[in-house]
């Protein structure tokens, strides 16, 4: 976690400027070109900015802050906390706000309250896959990215009997496989399953067992490592733009680093094969910014958020994040290795649980993650990962 102020004052120079805080998953050397326009074009404002990665510090980090009363004037708000920041009154309504009107229906009913209201500001939809090295795979004779989950398991063996890793993701986190396994599962159900899990229809053990089975099995197999319950995203993003992995789970914020790091790769996006050979994606609106409901300056706070709806604060931010933006002030020059993602966005075949769960986000996220790490280590079965999250939902419901 760190903290930092982005712009200042030369020493000695008085500073009188409002002081803006600002919280946010997004790195500094994400954030700096944006408050750094933002600083120019008001001039009487300094932010000051701190980060938590995501996705369990953040929000722990920003939980004790919030706690503590010592929160941030303008924080981001995620899937997996949005019900408990709403529900507990830490977020300021922003449905009448001028700059809500570029925002797309989707992304500002993702973070809407039961009541309808908007407290999210959201910018941009995100649809992860799977990237992989086309060279290393040509070396191998695989000259098309397989669809099926029978050809998947082909590719990754023969990878990996020629001595290549075939396939890396971090589980340290909901992982990108599971989440288009699962979406898609919900998708051929009619996309209802989960509202069903929360009316009593239905059960998590249902919807995500077959779904995991094909996962576990990669994992007996020896074609996936339980060591992926310890590495972190950058971690496998640098194994993959070092060319010693075959292929990764990714979304649009791996880009840049992969081509800084390794200008000459050449890779593209697939979506995650499934058994019937219908590729699905994970994928949602992407976090928002909310406002804290005690914020020490509101009115700056406002403006800063004016700001990143603007044409300038969306071109720069996407820019420099190859974020799909879907504000209506700005058209987004796609990067060509997200193509593939991007048609899934427009297709609706993308899924994250956290999105489609109406309540208990935090809780039953911070046990599927911990289910499916012991999955991974074999200490679970993907109906224990189901049970598990059917027993936290009736614990969470009071029944």
């Amino acid at each position: 976690m760190s903290a930092a102020t982005l712009a200042g004052c030369t020493a000695g120079e008085a500073d009188d400027r409002t002081v803006l805080t600002f919280f946010s998953w997004s790195n500094e050397e994400t954030m700096e070109p944006v408050i750094a326009a933002f600083e120019k074009e008001n001039p009487d404002i300094r932010i000051e900015f701190s980060n938590a990665p995501p996705v369990a510090e953040y929000i722990s980090t920003l939980q004790n802050r919030l706690g503590s009363n010592t929160a941030a004037d303008v924080f981001v708000i995620a899937a997996e906390n949005k019900t408990n920041l709403i529900e507990g009154g830490f977020v300021t309504d922003l449905t009448d706000e001028p700059f809500m009107e570029v925002a797309s229906e989707f992304n500002t009913a993702t973070y809407a309250g039961p009541d309808g209201a908007a407290y999210g500001l959201s910018l941009s939809s995100w649809a992860s896959g799977i990237v992989y090295n086309v060279d290393l795979l040509a070396e191998h004779g695989i000259t098309e990215f397989p669809t099926t989950w029978d050809g998947f398991v082909e590719t990754l063996t023969t990878l990996k009997d020629a001595g290549v890793v075939p396939f890396l993701e971090s589980w340290q986190g909901f992982p990108t496989s599971l989440g288009s396994s699962v979406g898609l599962a919900n998708f051929e159900a009619g996309g209802t399953v989960d509202a069903e899990i929360f009316a009593g229809e239905s059960t998590f053990e249902e919807l995500w067992t077959e779904p995991l089975t094909p996962w576990q099995q990669l994992f007996e197999d020896g074609l996936m490592s339980p060591d992926v319950v310890g590495l972190k995203g950058e971690q496998v993003r640098d194994e993959f733009a070092a060319g010693r992995v075959a292929m990764m789970t990714a979304g649009p914020w791996d880009i840049g680093a992969i081509r800084e790091a390794n200008p000459d790769l050449e890779f593209t996006f697939a979506g995650v094969p499934q058994k019937g050979g219908e590729p699905f994606f994970t994928g949602a609106a992407s976090p928002g910014y909310a406002i804290n409901s005690k914020a020490k300056e509101p009115e700056a706070a406002k403006t800063f958020l004016e700001f990143l709806a603007s044409e300038e604060g969306v071109r720069i931010f996407q820019e420099k994040t190859n974020d799909m933006t879907t504000t209506s002030n700005y058209t987004p020059v796609i990067d060509e290795s997200l193509e593939v993602p991007f048609q899934a966005l427009l297709d609706g075949k993308f899924y994250l649980p956290m999105i489609s769960w109406p309540k208990y986000q935090d809780a039953l996220y911070t046990d599927l993650v911990a289910q499916i790490q012991l999955m991974a280590q074999g200490q679970a079965t993907p109906a224990d990962v189901g049970a598990a999250l059917d027993a936290r939902l009736a614990q969470e419901s009071g029944e």
